[in-house]
């Protein structure tokens, strides 16, 4: 029996609540939503959906603890993230459990989320070298000059429900690390992970107020973006989402950081290694049943490479073990709501009607003692064109659109074309036909050889075009300076001081 089924054998189920000033605090706008287990297709918890009210108390705790956490040096605040660091460690496995319970990813696939979530942690702890300024002695005759980094102040983030361990940890670890205060509203649709980011800080010693959870959906989103003591906003999630986050955060005075969708390619040349490209595409398009931001979903197989290289994903798409994602040996699980297997389906559908040769229909898919969970099989196309909505539409499910091109020109056009531009990649045993690829191509994040290119914590992430909205990208260096601000600061002394006044403007003298 999977660890699954003792969720839905009792006739109660917990509620999820917000967490504010240190202690969880139940809805006082008496709506709430369920959360359900995608894998037996029924609720397992219920979360509650916050208000206006709730974000002005949030907004209020991390104002009133934001003197004393900015003023608290930053060695100690990396103290209390490097206990956060170990506490995150210790509790991998229930991180992981609640992965697998809402969203329906593989244990095994949770694991590795939580593992590159630990690692941005890994990266704040090393804040007091990253909030270092510049100085310069002497800049004129008696002056001496620097720069200092400062915290925004109340700061907060917007996560989706595809990486609610990891996503959270892109922002928070290192917005408190600079000094400042943070809400996170997490998705609906899988938060109880927020609950266990929450207590693991309480435990590390975080200062109350300091962290804070809001639960909800847009109203909480647009109370978030519109109180004034907001400062800045993160936001991961669909592109006409991080449209409407932008425009109406910005328009608020806010420093807003929204990352939107994607139509990730991988461009397979003739003299790729065929073994290695079919297990990079089966895991990069296929891994958390294609809900992720960084999935592959478009394959352009350039001249000689397509018939074997379509011959072999077939094989492998028609193969996948599916199944619940505690199950041992599971290749990928459900998607997470019942709304995104129907909207996947429907998609599969438009694909056939309008012309792309369906290889491999994961439509209807059935797992025996989980018939009601949101399962999609694996899915495969061959001849995809440009005009098909299936390669307009980021798809966000276990569909991989195969799209033949005769040369590498034809894949630098149709990819820069196209309206986003997260992250790409290209497999080639050609060093200079690479190179030329990572120059020309207008994407945000490049792989050669990789079919992830998500960058490790010490450096950033963000894509190019409609996929990034904002001028700086997650964690990070950028992470580092889109949380504070610059500050110049020139020092004089009265006893170097020239006598007069001085009437021109300041010169070097």
């Amino acid at each position: 029996m999977s660890n699954l089924d003792t969720i839905d054998t009792t006739d109660t189920i917990d509620t999820i609540t917000h967490f504010i000033n240190g202690q969880k605090v139940d809805t006082a706008s008496g709506r709430y939503a369920d959360v359900f287990n995608p894998a037996i297709g029924s609720p397992c918890a219920r979360v509650a959906l916050g208000s206006a009210a709730e974000v002005d108390q949030a907004v209020a705790a991390a104002s009133a603890a934001f003197p004393a956490w900015s003023n608290t040096p930053p060695l100690a605040r990396a103290r209390v993230l490097f206990k956060f660091l170990q506490l995150c460690q210790q509790h991998t496995d229930e991180f992981a459990t609640m992965l697998t319970r809402e969203h329906g990813k593989t244990f095994d696939d949770a694991k590795g989320e939580v593992a590159r979530g630990i690692e941005v942690v890994e990266f704040a702890v090393g804040i007091p070298h990253l909030l270092k300024g510049e100085f310069t002695d002497q800049i004129a005759r008696g002056i001496d000059a620097w720069s200092m980094r400062m915290p925004l102040g109340v700061v907060a983030g917007i996560t989706p429900f595809n990486f609610p361990v990891m996503v959270p940890m892109w922002m928070f670890p290192v917005a408190l690390a600079c000094g400042n205060c943070f809400i996170l509203k997490p998705s609906e649709r899988d938060p109880s992970a927020s609950l266990l980011h929450a207590r693991l800080l309480k435990e590390a010693g975080l200062p109350d107020g300091v962290f804070n959870v809001i639960q909800g959906d847009k109203i909480t989103v647009d109370a978030l973006l519109d109180h004034p003591e907001v400062q800045a906003i993160s936001f991961v999630g669909s592109t006409h989402v991080a449209e409407y986050i932008y425009a109406r955060g910005s328009a608020a005075g806010k420093r807003v950081q929204a990352l939107g969708g994607a139509k990730n390619h991988m461009v397979v040349m003739p003299d790729a290694d065929m073994e290695m490209t079919v297990d990079a595409l089966m895991g990069a398009a296929y891994g958390s049943a294609g809900e992720r931001c960084m999935a592959i979903s478009v394959v352009v197989a350039v001249g000689d490479a397509a018939d074997k290289l379509v011959d072999a994903l077939a094989k492998r798409t028609a193969a996948l073990k599916v199944d619940d994602g505690m199950e041992h040996g599971a290749e990928m699980g459900p998607v997470v709501t019942a709304s995104a297997k129907a909207r996947i389906e429907k998609l599969i559908g438009e694909g056939v009607e309008q012309g792309a040769s369906l290889l491999v229909d994961g439509r209807n898919f059935k797992v025996p003692g989980r018939e009601n969970g949101f399962f999609v099989g694996g899915t495969l196309f061959d001849h995809v064109t440009p005009d098909m909505t299936i390669y307009k539409e980021e798809i966000f499910g276990p569909v991989l659109c195969v799209m033949r091109l005769p040369d590498v020109g034809s894949a630098l056009r149709l990819i820069n074309a196209n309206e986003y531009g997260n992250g790409v990649a290209i497999y080639t045993r050609d060093g200079g036909v690479a190179r030329e690829f990572v120059r020309q191509i207008q994407v945000g994040m490049v792989g050669v050889n990789v079919p992830l290119p998500v960058p490790m914590a010490f450096n950033s992430f963000g894509g190019w075009k409609r996929s990034m909205f904002g001028d700086h990208h997650a964690y990070g260096p950028e992470g580092v300076r889109f949380y504070t601000r610059h500050k110049a600061v020139m020092q004089r002394w009265p006893n170097t001081a020239s006598a007069g006044a001085e009437f021109s403007f300041p010169q070097m003298k």
